[in-house]
């Protein structure tokens, strides 16, 4: 042991001799010895040229920047070589972008209107906190604590923010009824954002479902109305998706598997890093047998085309109305350290035959923009034959009917866009809030006269707009500068009528009324039900 220890004391300081020289030798090899650089075995990465900028501007410019306005130019920049429907969401506007999917937010629960520079209330919502508190329909708002809004040049931005806050915190509002100022205490709270505006029976066998967004509650809303339909006594049925912008992928699956039998594809999405993900029917769903009729127009997008497709794919139901928006693009949503989020296209998703849906955007995203406009312009809106099948591939359903992609959900049935609707003068109406206005100041002012209908149902089959109502709204109309008012052609005068019944019961029963009152002449509706009938 002892010679041992000897020979090591004999051959360590040998050793290090040679571990020295071979360590000098290899640093004399490595690249930028002979630079005068220092060369690490670990370095850390280097700053991409885009921080680089910014950390110049931000030390070195001459002039105070805004630097957060800076970066998010970049960002826009950035993503203006993507997809449309990749987007940046600045912290601003993150909290209301999330509360309208997730289907809630806090506030005090009241739906408001600006007229003449005054806020309002046109309508309470059930149960809800200003109900608890005792606000009324007709309330006019013209404090909220210590700020002012009445004569104010509120806007409906500035009056939201200053209604909404934490939940169980309070706002005193001091309204104006009667001609008196009541301040009154609110306790905020959770006030539900609906995705299914109506449902109710069009007939002893159809009912009617709305929906105008796919959210995180739209499902449950969705099984909520089909049950009472289905006690109602329904065993055909209408999907209103007219103007729903889409949402929650799952959300419309979901629905999908209500409606389909057996394990059925209902889509499927895949991208560069994202692996092929199918989405089936996994159990019995509540309507898989009926008839059935989906509603569609240029602006029905996304999860809309999914449920849409579906059906038609599968020669489920019926696809009316007009080409859909077409976007098949999945996004992904991810927080920033700044408080905003990226919206970013990770997928794209396909219909059980394969075809996707997605129109090009290869032009650019002005050109992307414009599509509908072009739609319109090109005649697409009121004659099939202009329609353009931007894909060459055709495709086929289930019995082998063909469809095509690349640009929409084509429906089954066309049914043309009434140009007639937009004449001048119904235009300039719709442009200034002329109906809704005058519909709140006549129903305010005449509420004991409503009370005799006992639900929308009633008023819908009741209730018409006399000579006195329509002459009364004429002459509010000129006041507010509406022109041509005294030379109102037939088609015109049915269109105000019926835009009138349909706010009228809105006041009373919110967007349920509201569909039941104005789907009583809607065409496509018309023709939704004779396809039901003949079925």
């Amino acid at each position: 042991m002892i010679m041992s220890n000897r020979k090591l004391n004999v051959f360590l300081p040998l050793l290090f001799a040679i571990v020295l020289a071979l360590g000098m030798y290899l640093g004399h090899k490595m690249p930028g010895a002979n630079t005068g650089a220092q060369t690490l075995l670990f370095t850390r990465p280097s700053r991409a040229p885009l921080q680089e900028v910014m950390d110049l501007l931000k030390i070195k410019y001459v002039d105070t920047l805004k630097v957060d306005d800076l970066q998010e130019e970049a960002i826009q920049g950035l993503l203006s070589h993507l997809d449309p429907h990749s987007i940046y969401i600045p912290p601003s506007n993150l909290q209301t972008v999330n509360e309208d999917l997730e289907g809630h937010f806090s506030g005090i629960g009241v739906e408001f209107n600006i007229i003449a520079d005054t806020v309002n209330v046109v309508s309470v919502v059930s149960g809800g906190p200003s109900e608890t508190a005792g606000v009324q329909t007709g309330d006019k708002i013209i404090k909220v604590n210590d700020s002012l809004v009445a004569g104010n040049n509120i806007s409906g931005d500035k009056i939201r923010k200053l209604l909404r806050g934490p939940k169980n915190s309070k706002v005193t509002v001091t309204m104006l009824r009667q001609q008196k100022m009541t301040p009154i205490q609110i306790i905020r709270g959770d006030i539900p954002l609906y995705s299914i505006d109506a449902s109710y029976m069009v007939s002893p066998e159809i009912g009617y479902i709305k929906i105008n967004k796919f959210a995180g509650t739209t499902y449950q809303e969705f099984m909520d109305a089909m049950r009472k339909l289905t006690k109602a006594g329904m065993t055909k049925l209408v999907i209103d998706l007219r103007q729903n912008p889409g949402g929650y992928l799952d959300a419309a699956t979901r629905i999908a598997d209500e409606l389909l039998d057996d394990n059925k594809l209902i889509v499927y999405t895949k991208g560069k890093s994202y692996p092929r993900s199918d989405y089936r029917c996994e159990k019995p769903g509540l309507f898989e047998k009926g008839g059935l009729t989906i509603l569609t127009d240029e602006g029905s997008a996304s999860a809309s085309e999914i449920l849409a497709g579906a059906v038609q794919e599968w020669d489920r139901g019926t696809i009316i109305g007009r080409r859909t928006f077409g976007k098949g693009l999945v996004q992904e949503q991810f927080d920033l350290s700044n408080g905003g989020a990226l919206r970013l296209t990770v997928a794209r998703y396909y219909l059980n035959s394969g075809r996707s849906i997605q129109k090009s955007y290869a032009e650019g995203r002005e050109a992307y923009d414009d599509d509908i406009m072009n739609r319109f312009n090109h005649g697409e809106f009121v004659n099939s034959d202009s329609i353009h099948q931007l894909d060459t591939i055709q495709f086929k359903t289930a019995s082998g009917r063909v469809v095509y992609g690349g640009g929409g959900i084509t429906p089954d049935i066309f049914m043309p866009f009434d140009t007639s609707r937009f004449s001048n003068v119904l235009t300039s109406m719709y442009s200034r809030s002329t109906f809704s206005n005058f519909t709140y100041q006549y129903f305010s002012s005449h509420k004991d006269e409503f009370k005799r209908y006992k639900d929308a149902t009633d008023f819908s089959n009741q209730f018409q707009v006399s000579n006195e109502l329509y002459n009364a709204y004429k002459a509010f109309a000129v006041k507010d500068s509406i022109r041509g008012v005294e030379s109102i052609k037939p088609h015109d005068e049915n269109e105000i009528k019926t835009r009138l019944k349909a706010l009228l019961a809105r006041q009373m029963w919110s967007y349920a009324g509201f569909y039941e009152s104005l789907n009583k002449d809607d065409e496509m509706m018309k023709k939704a039900i004779q396809v039901l009938n003949k079925k």
